[in-house]
C-alpha cells in the first residue's frame, strides 16, 4: 500500500498548513511539511499568504524565525530578502545576489480560513469549490494535533462503506456503493442515511486528491458542508484541519449556532470513534467481500494517484 515519503515522494494534492488567522499582516510562521519545513508569510499590508521553503539559500537559517519587510521575507541571520516568488532580491551586506539564490515556492490558496499548499510545481487540479460563494456562508474552522497515521488511511475509512453501518450505526436508505464515482483526482459517493443520534444525511461525499474529505448536502434538511484536510508533517503522520458551514439567511442566529455546534459534535464524534482503530491498525487489504467494492476501487485510485516531491532539496 501507499506509504507517503517512500522513495522520497508524496501524493500530489492540496495540503492544509495553518489557519489563515495564524498569519496576520507582516507575520511569518514555520510549518513541518513533507518531512521538511516551510515558511508561511503575509506581506506587511496584508494580501495573500505565501508558502516558501523555510531554509535560507545562504547558510540554511530557518526563515520562519525571520521577519517580513514590505512584501519580502527576510532572514534573521544575515538579512537576505526573498520575494513571494521565492527569488532572493537582496543580501543584507550588499553583495550581489548569487545566481540561483532562491527558495521553492509552493502554489498556495486560502479557502475557508485555511492556508493550503500544493505539492508540486503546478497544481494538477483546482482546489474543490462549493456551490455558493464565500460571502453567502457562515463558516467555522479548527484543527487537531498531529497523529501517527497516513492521511490516505484516514480517508480510506470513508470509502470503507461497511463501517458506516457496522461501526457508526448508520441506517442506510440505499447502498452508497451503487453511486461510487471516480476520476483522476476525486472519488466519492452519495449518502442518504440516518445516524444513531438521529441526524438525517442527504449528502455527496468526495475525497479530493488523497487527503481532502468534502461533504456537501443537507443534514436534517438544512444545507451545509464539512471539509477535512489532512497535511503530512512527516512520513507516517498527519494533522487534520476542519472547515464547515451553512448558508446565511436560512435560520436565525441562535439556530445557526446550534446547528453548527451539533454538526461539529456529530462529525468529530465519528472522527474520534475511529481514532483508536486508525492509530493501531496494520492496514493490509486481504479477503475483501462484495461490500468492500468501493474500498477496493479507492485503493486502486490511490495506487494510480501521482506522487512527487520537487521541493525536497529546499525544505530538508
Amino acid at each position: 500500500m501507499l506509504r507517503e515519503g517512500e522513495n522520497g515522494v508524496f501524493s500530489q494534492s492540496w495540503f492544509p498548513l495553518c489557519l489563515s488567522a495564524d498569519v496576520g499582516p507582516g507575520s511569518v510562521v514555520g510549518v513541518d511539511f513533507l518531512g521538511g519545513r516551510v515558511a508561511v508569510y503575509r506581506g506587511a499590508a496584508g494580501g495573500p499568504a505565501r508558502v516558501l521553503s523555510a531554509y535560507c539559500a545562504h547558510v540554511g537559517a530557518d526563515l520562519s524565525v525571520g521577519d517580513v519587510v514590505g512584501e519580502r521575507l527576510r532572514c534573521r541571520f544575515h538579512r537576505w530578502e526573498y520575494e513571494g516568488s521565492g527569488l532572493c532580491a537582496a543580501t543584507g551586506i550588499g553583495d550581489p545576489v548569487p545566481r540561483g539564490a532562491r527558495l521553492f515556492r509552493f502554489p498556495s490558496v486560502e479557502r475557508h480560513g485555511i492556508v493550503w499548499a500544493f505539492n508540486g510545481d503546478k497544481p494538477l487540479f483546482d482546489f474543490p469549490r462549493l456551490p455558493y460563494p464565500d460571502d453567502e456562508l457562515e463558516e467555522r474552522n479548527s484543527s487537531l494535533e498531529e497523529m501517527p497515521v497516513e492521511p490516505w488511511l484516514v480517508n480510506a475509512h470513508t470509502m470503507d462503506l461497511q463501517h458506516l453501518s457496522q461501526s457508526h450505526d448508520f441506517t442506510l436508505d440505499a447502498d452508497p456503493g451503487d453511486s461510487v464515482h471516480i476520476d483522476a483526482h476525486c472519488v466519492g459517493f452519495h449518502l442518504k442515511a440516518t445516524m444513531r443520534s438521529g441526524e438525517r444525511f442527504d449528502v455527496a461525499v468526495d475525497i479530493h486528491g488523497t487527503n481532502i474529505f468534502l461533504q456537501i448536502g443537507t443534514v436534517n434538511g438544512r444545507w451545509c458542508y464539512w471539509l477535512t484536510g489532512l497535511t503530512i508533517p512527516r512520513p507516517g503522520h498527519s494533522r487534520a484541519f476542519f472547515a464547515y458551514g451553512v448558508r446565511r439567511g436560512e435560520g436565525d442566529a441562535a439556530g445557526t449556532r446550534a446547528f453548527l455546534d451539533n454538526a461539529h459534535q456529530a462529525m468529530l464524534g465519528l472522527y474520534h470513534d475511529d481514532t483508536p482503530i486508525l492509530g493501531s491498525i496494520r492496514f493490509r487489504p486481504g479477503l475483501l467481500t462484495r461490500s468492500d467494492r468501493a474500498l477496493a476501487r479507492y485503493l486502486d485510485y490511490l495506487r494510480d494517484h501521482p506522487r512527487a516531491n520537487p521541493a525536497h532539496d529546499f525544505i530538508t
